[in-house]
């Protein structure tokens, strides 16, 4: 029984939908959990040939992390939490079935970037995407690498220095959302793509994400690495909790009391 996700399986399709809509399905740690368990799961089981993933509701595929709960970081707090990214981004990286994204909505921050290493996007004009943590006072450096070998280096620094999110328009430009439909249409369209590439021949499906794996393990690596040096100098200064903590007074309530 998971708390946080919903499972479901549609013939050869399993389903994953992040279930906190009330948080816009923000993660924390046990949720990454419970999805890294998922994935897994459904990456050995014989009778799944394609995963989709999907948020509840409709405002938001995910808000990235849930900052209730990385507000009380401190630098050892953070080398521990590069260690869990490290461990969902790799699992992530590393499935041998097909991954789609249904983006029922925003896929802000870490979410972003978890979209991102997915194989194939869906989304609807709502399905705003950017990478917003310079806004909280942290530092990002997973999502520039992601971003970098798919943009380019002038529209990454862009994105990480404003801290802006992009209409669906823009990112369908761009080609980070490969479909764009009406919002009811996101998963029967995500259901369609799932269906085809479980249909391919399995071998080669998993030898090509294999390869995609290989070319991009360096600059994973690297990122993860500085990762851990760059976010327990930026929770050592204490701007991250002192950003989030304006973030709640601003909407009307503390985090701290």
């Amino acid at each position: 029984m998971t708390k946080f996700i919903k499972l479901a399986v549609d013939g050869n399709v399993a389903i994953i939908t992040l279930n906190r809509p009330e948080k816009l399905n923000a993660w924390n740690t046990e949720m990454r959990n419970e999805i890294i368990a998922a994935l897994k799961q459904y990456d050995q089981d014989a009778a799944v040939g394609a995963i989709i993933m999907t948020g509840a509701g409709e405002r938001a595929f995910c808000a990235g992390q849930d900052l209730e709960e990385a507000h009380g970081f401190d630098e050892h707090r953070a080398d521990e939490w590069m260690t869990e990214w490290e461990n969902y981004y790799r699992t992530l990286r590393s499935l041998k079935k097909p991954l789609i994204m249904a983006l029922n909505g925003t896929a802000a921050g870490s979410a972003f970037q978890v979209a991102l290493l997915g194989d194939i996007r869906v989304g609807h004009a709502g399905s705003r995407m950017g990478q917003p943590e310079i806004n909280s006072g942290i530092p990002s450096v997973t999502g520039p690498w992601i971003m970098k070998q798919m943009l380019g280096l002038s529209r990454t620094i862009e994105l990480t220095l404003t801290g802006r999110l992009m209409e669906a328009e823009e990112t369908h430009r761009l080609g980070l959302l490969h479909h764009l439909v009406a919002p009811a249409e996101v998963m029967s369209k995500a259901l369609e793509i799932a269906r085809a590439l479980a249909a391919k021949p399995p071998v080669a499906m998993r030898l090509d994400k294999q390869r995609f794996y290989e070319m991009t393990e360096p600059g994973f690596v690297d990122a993860i690495a500085a990762g851990r040096r760059i976010q327990s100098e930026a929770y050592a200064t204490g701007e991250p909790a002192r950003m989030m903590e304006a973030f709640f007074e601003k909407r009307g309530r503390s985090i701290t009391g």
